[in-house]
């Protein structure tokens, strides 16, 4: 079996990128490829790529750089978003090869006939309104999690966003394809699912983007609590319109589903939320916080927030600033609005310029740090569950509780993938918290010493 063409990936931007190259590199290896690091020789360098920030674009030539200097002969491929949007900017990249856009992705093996390089990188790019149909992916990145894939596109005309035109209408997987996915994950020991699309509250529209709904992310949600051999389920980002109170009561109750929320908001500023298009004000925010907050007073509540939108003044920014003080969430994920090409957006007046953005992108992030100390500070002394992570970090394993607390104890190679009873004891100088074992992990140790 000598000769096995080595293939090797790159994934850049979100958790429904990871899955789907997941998808594409066992594709290759049905193919008799054999996947090899990023950082390894290989023979065909795969780089699947994002459009949302204006770094992503940035990335992409260093990443093929790197992939040209461990093997200036390999061939190199192009896929994902902003191989969508901006093919031809991508196919001039030296050392690109070939670029394929949200539909050929899936299809990477039938274009990959000879490795010779090419002159110029070759585009196979279909008219995003093609992009109708739906493929299921998954991807298991280390052996604690994996990246399920329910839905993807988006119907939403955000002014700021370029997914719909990289990724197409919304679509979603079929129910029973979902779980024969789900149950493939629990067979290989994996512990946790995250529930990954571009905007899952949004699934159950037909696999072509038909607007008839099968099924709705509830009873999504209520069928996979009854996957065997999954002990956690995790809803990856969802829209607050979407995020419905019998879904929320739902995970309450739930045995597999954890108490973790990630729920964008945009703007705390209701002006700025129309400017957006997005399609909630700011009272509907409120009430999802507080309806989680009644009936899972620990859960985890994770926010989305864009600085620097066209328009946004002073006053908007600290409109969004006090309401999010004030606000009983979790942490906050801060994006620094960057124009892009084809998006209302950026034809709208109102330039925030960069150094205001960035001052308050800094203000926003620094209210993070003090929101997700008072939420762990909130957690000390109680009694959770731990899934500890693969890595050897400084002579510490790392997990997270249920609700998204990350903890650490001196590492030992045995508690990798395995859930255990713990006491929160203190936040430790590094800002990760201190714990105790409820009963100490003795036959979790033998048995899986024995593996």
């Amino acid at each position: 079996m000598e000769n096995r063409k080595k293939v090797a990936f790159y994934t850049l931007g979100c958790k429904l990128n990871f899955s789907e190259t997941s998808t594409i590199a066992r594709n290759f290896q049905d193919e008799g490829f054999d996947r090899v690091e990023f950082e390894d020789v290989a023979d065909i360098y795969v780089i699947n790529t994002c459009s949302v920030t204006e770094n992503a674009d940035k990335q992409f030539k260093q990443i093929v750089k790197k992939a040209i200097k461990k093997n200036e002969k390999a061939f190199v491929a192009a896929v994902g978003c902003y191989a969508q949007l901006k093919p031809e900017e991508l196919a001039a990249v030296d050392g690109v090869d070939l670029v394929l856009g949200a539909t050929e992705k899936f299809k990477i093996t039938d274009y990959i006939n000879d490795l010779s390089k090419n002159d110029m990188g070759e585009v196979h790019s279909c008219e995003i309104s093609e992009a109708d149909f739906y493929v299921g992916s998954y991807s298991i990145g280390d052996r604690t999690r994996a990246f399920l894939k329910v839905q993807d596109g988006c119907d939403y005309k955000c002014t700021y966003c370029t997914i719909p035109l990289a990724r197409g209408i919304s679509r979603s997987d079929t129910l029973e394809n979902v779980l024969k996915n789900a149950k493939e994950i629990s067979q290989q020991n994996i512990k946790e699912i995250v529930l990954t699309g571009v905007n899952i509250g949004d699934y159950g529209k037909g696999e072509f983007g038909n607007k008839k709904h099968e099924h709705t992310f509830y009873e999504l949600v209520q069928a996979l609590d009854n996957v065997e051999g999954i002990e956690r389920l995790r809803i990856s980002s969802i829209e607050p319109n979407l995020l419905k109170n019998e879904t929320i009561e739902f995970v309450s109750q739930s045995r597999t589903f954890v108490p973790h929320f990630h729920i964008p908001l945009q703007s705390g500023s209701d002006d700025i939320l129309k400017l957006m298009r997005r399609r909630y004000l700011r009272h509907v925010y409120t009430e999802r916080v507080a309806k989680i907050r009644e009936v899972m007073p620990h859960a985890c509540i994770g926010v989305d927030v864009i600085v620097g939108f066209p328009g946004e003044t002073d006053e908007h920014f600290l409109e969004t600033y006090n309401f999010l003080n004030e606000l009983d969430i979790s942490y906050l994920h801060v994006f620094t609005y960057s124009e892009r090409d084809n998006t209302p957006a950026a034809e709208m007046d109102g330039i925030v310029p960069m150094n205001v953005r960035s001052k308050r992108s800094k203000m926003l992030r620094g209210l993070s740090v003090k929101k997700r100390r008072a939420f762990y500070e909130s957690q000390i002394g109680t009694t959770r569950t731990v899934l500890f992570e693969g890595e050897n970090k400084e002579g510490y394993i790392h997990g997270f509780t249920e609700n998204y607390v990350k903890v650490k104890t001196p590492w030992n190679p045995e508690l990798v993938n395995t859930l255990h009873e713990i006491n929160l004891t203190k936040i430790d100088e590094d800002g990760i918290v201190r714990m105790e074992f409820v009963n100490q992990p003795v036959e979790s140790i033998s048995i899986s010493g024995e593996l």
